[in-house]
């Protein structure tokens, strides 16, 4: 399970950009599907998740939660249209190259909006509950590295532990 940090932030943020109208949202890495949780309700009309770790599914009934599961690694996986992105606790398990790939891609799936929430502090994990996946590739990302690696940050909220950066698409200018 990923820090709560900077979670109702994102809550806040799509609750923002629901205000046009519901929103079809992709969270990469639900793991025990917290932002499934968190965005329930009128602000998402369709929440589609994709978990590289198949038993995590049943054990944390992914299922209730989300209208569909695709299991898969989001480096290999195409991504549909969506509104918004949620890229949770997902770029610092894998090289840096590929997370920027997939913040790229994510940007050009997302109609709205991309989220990344990242740990900004030296943060190394291995594996968990038999998940090899859950290894830190890269743990020492900043809040610094995040700005100078991923493009088109339009706003960003700072915690102790986690940074989450947004990604506006296109990219304008936040209110």
């Amino acid at each position: 399970m990923s820090s709560q940090e900077g979670k109702g932030w994102v809550k806040e943020r799509v609750s923002a950009l629901a205000a046009d109208g519901p929103l079809a949202v992709l969270d990469v890495g639900p793991g025990v599907g917290t932002y499934a949780k968190l965005l329930a309700g009128p602000a998402v009309s369709h929440l589609l998740g994709i978990e590289i770790y198949a038993p995590y599914v049943e054990t944390y009934r992914l299922r209730e939660y989300y209208d569909e599961i695709v299991i898969g690694d989001i480096r290999e996986v195409d991504l549909p249209p969506v509104d918004v992105v949620i890229l949770g606790d997902v770029a610092e398990h894998m090289t840096e190259a590929e997370a920027l790939d997939v913040w790229e891609r994510s940007a050009a799936a997302a109609r709205r909006a991309v989220y990344l929430s990242i740990p900004i502090i030296h943060y190394p994990q291995g594996e968990i509950e038999g998940n090899e996946h859950e290894h830190h590739v890269v743990d020492d990302w900043d809040h610094d590295k995040v700005m100078a690696a991923f493009t088109g940050i339009d706003n960003y909220w700072l915690g102790n532990e986690v940074g989450v950066y947004e990604r506006l698409t296109p990219s304008r200018p936040t209110r």
